[in-house]
């Protein structure tokens, strides 16, 4: 197993995208049974590239686009768990939920990378 931190490069401005933001939706039910969703959206630093380059398919139904990031980043990000949803990444102007978490503390504490899948069926609009 590799013993290499590359935290500094990874947190380096250079290569670390400073305005990427996570919307979690809890999911809890009161003493009723009622179950009710809380959002909340902070900011958090990390690492972003390609996954899957955006790709459009025109179908006879419709168009529908792909594409999925990766981002490395020491957020605890989650692709879902009990009471709680996938976690929602902006990034550029589009949502992208996170499909799975895997750790990556080979190269430095904490660090995870996870897979995210763009939502928007239509590709949203990018802030390039």
């Amino acid at each position: 197993m590799p013993d290499l931190d590359v935290s500094d490069i990874l947190f380096d401005p250079d290569f670390c995208d400073m305005s990427l933001t996570v919307t979690r939706r809890t999911m809890t039910v009161d003493a009723d049974g009622n179950g009710h969703n809380a959002l909340v959206t902070t900011s958090f630093n990390g690492v972003v590239t390609v996954d899957k380059s955006l790709e459009s398919r025109r179908m006879e139904s419709g168009q529908v686009v792909h594409g999925a990031i990766l981002i490395v980043t020491t957020e605890r990000l989650t692709q879902g768990q009990t009471g709680r949803d996938a976690d929602i990444v902006n990034y550029q102007g589009r949502d992208y939920r996170v499909s799975f978490v895997d750790p990556y503390t080979a190269y430095g504490t904490g660090f995870v990378q996870a897979h995210c899948e763009l939502m928007p069926f239509d590709g949203g609009e990018p802030n390039e």
